[in-house]
């Protein structure tokens, strides 16, 4: 039987990291509630245990945290759904499809790519004892994910024809496509299409759920406690349950994690991470390519100067990504050459490396008639190095004659208001480690509120050309073709692939295997 949360001791620890954290760990140390643990160190050969609760921090949105993850923008609203929800599939180089398959079982597509069948996994249960059908995956991705106000939700209905979808019988969903597609797994199967029964409106705890842990404790800002689901399909949990916290501060987080407040820490700052490399009791785990983040600025196309190609070319010339890299990053990041999506196969490695170029970048901005220029590019700590990078951007500039400034908002904000966010002059942003043409049709394609006002139809259609090819080595000429455009055109500049600098205890285990490595989750983790 997993143990009860008792809710003001959670809430008094949750209060404990998000505050006392920031004058230091020793007082941590003195103020958790939590006894200390005998096997708080694994000895050689130790093995996973059964049981114990894990306690994580997160980057939180504060107060506009919300258990409705289909609207939920901030990182630590996905991990708390993916804890909560089963997801259709996660992506997997090494699986047989390229994914590795959740309340779905296999996916089957037509010969002409004109309908993909999805084949729900017999006997997955919600938690008020119902079985999951077919019904649940199309209310799920129509009427919910179709209508989020976030491009990665919108992305089925973007690629399927949502309303002729229909069941046939319990275990089979048929999508059509609305044009031919040959990577529709990889869409279907991002770790984030998550699903919840039939009917669902509004999201709050004691719903009915089917993923590894039961949602027993929720305080927007503060965090959230589960305690182990035991009829979850596959496989069930060792943990008996898991605490996510919402803690801003990347110093706070290291802080509660080396003072045994909590064992583990999601996407630290370079500058944190390295004052934990040489803690015995602290192991970091930095994500590997291709789960690498993207850091960029977008460039509105819709706002003048930037509707002058002229002038994006000068913004991604005047930016010095070597010096990013060393400076922000102390050299543990990959430079990047304004495209997003590196180290996955669709990737247009090809293209060659943009140059740091301040004189021509001069000159571009006097040709177009924007020398001198005004702009606030606006940002906020949404994952460590955006802010710095941003400060570091801004000086470039003005070293090509732009006079720059930044607007730094507070954690968990930048998207808070997508549609304000999508109308920003110059912004700063994140790109998930997603396949290149499908990161393309999630945020660019048919002039998406996150293109920044990019409308090329040629692109698009060059796109779903490559997309809808069957042919691996066809289809990467096709799709390098149409990333070209966007190196040469497009309206955003990405210097920085970086890591997630993560951290854990040395007794903790198991975290990687649930492969969405942006945002972890935690069904097959343990406690030695």
């Amino acid at each position: 039987m997993s143990r009860q949360i008792d809710r003001r001791a959670f809430l008094r620890r949750g209060a404990a990291g998000a505050v006392a954290l920031a004058v230091g760990p020793g007082l941590l140390a003195a103020c958790s509630t939590d006894e200390p643990r005998p096997d708080h160190k694994p000895g050689p050969g130790s093995s996973p245990r059964s049981g114990g609760t894990l306690r994580a921090a997160f980057v939180g949105g504060g107060a506009s945290e919300t258990l409705d993850f289909f609207n939920g923008p901030s990182a630590l609203d996905l991990v708390r759904a993916r804890a909560w929800h089963g997801t259709l599939g996660n992506l997997d180089p090494s699986g047989p499809d390229g994914v590795r398959y959740g309340v779905l079982e296999g996916i089957d597509i037509s010969d002409d790519l004109s309908a993909y069948t999805l084949h729900v996994r017999p006997g997955v249960r919600f938690t008020d004892g119902s079985e999951l059908t077919s019904a649940d995956i199309l209310h799920s991705l129509g009427a919910l994910a179709a209508r989020s106000k976030l491009p990665v939700y919108r992305l089925a209905a973007a690629n399927f024809d949502l309303a002729r979808a229909k069941a046939d019988g319990d275990l089979k969903v048929v999508l059509p496509t609305l044009r031919p597609i040959a990577d529709g797994r990889m869409i279907l199967c991002q770790g984030n299409f998550l699903v919840v029964k039939d009917g669902t409106r509004n999201f709050r705890k004691g719903m009915p759920s089917c993923g590894p842990f039961r949602l027993t404790e929720f305080t927007a800002g503060q965090g959230a406690a589960f305690e182990r689901y035991d009829d979850h399909y596959g496989h069930v949990p060792l943990l008996d349950g898991l605490e996510l916290r919402s803690i801003a501060d990347s110093t706070a987080r290291a802080g509660a994690l080396t003072s045994g407040e909590i064992d583990f820490a999601h996407d630290l700052s370079p500058v944190t991470a390295r004052t934990l490399a040489g803690d015995a009791k602290v192991e970091l785990v930095p994500t590997k390519s291709p789960y690498l983040v993207g850091l960029s600025f977008q460039m509105n196309m819709s706002v003048k100067p930037f509707d002058d190609p002229r002038v994006r070319e000068a913004f991604k010339l005047a930016v010095d990504r070597e010096a990013m890299v060393r400076t922000v990053f102390y050299g543990n990041a990959e430079v990047g050459n304004d495209l997003p999506s590196i180290g996955f196969p669709d990737y247009a490695e090809s293209l060659p490396q943009r140059a740091h170029d301040p004189k021509r970048a001069r000159e571009l901005l006097r040709e177009a008639g924007a020398d001198g220029m005004k702009v606030r590019l606006t940002t906020g700590p949404e994952t460590p190095g955006m802010v710095e990078m941003a400060t570091l951007f801004v000086e470039d500039l003005k070293k090509v004659g732009v006079q720059a400034s930044v607007r730094e908002l507070p954690p968990g904000q930048l998207y808070a208001d997508f549609p304000a966010y999508a109308a920003l002059p110059l912004a700063g942003s994140y790109q998930m480690p997603i396949p290149a043409l499908s990161i393309y049709q999630m945020n660019t394609a048919g002039g998406s509120p996150s293109a920044f006002g990019w409308k090329e139809s040629a692109t698009d259609a060059l796109v779903a050309k490559a997309r809808a090819e069957s042919d691996r080595a066809r289809a990467k000429k096709l799709g390098t073709q149409a990333q070209r455009t966007r190196w040469e055109k497009g309206n955003q500049v990405l210097p920085v692939f970086k890591p997630n600098l993560n951290a854990q205890a040395t007794r903790v285990d198991g975290i990687q295997d649930d492969l969405f490595e942006q945002f972890p989750g935690f069904s097959r983790a343990s406690l030695a």
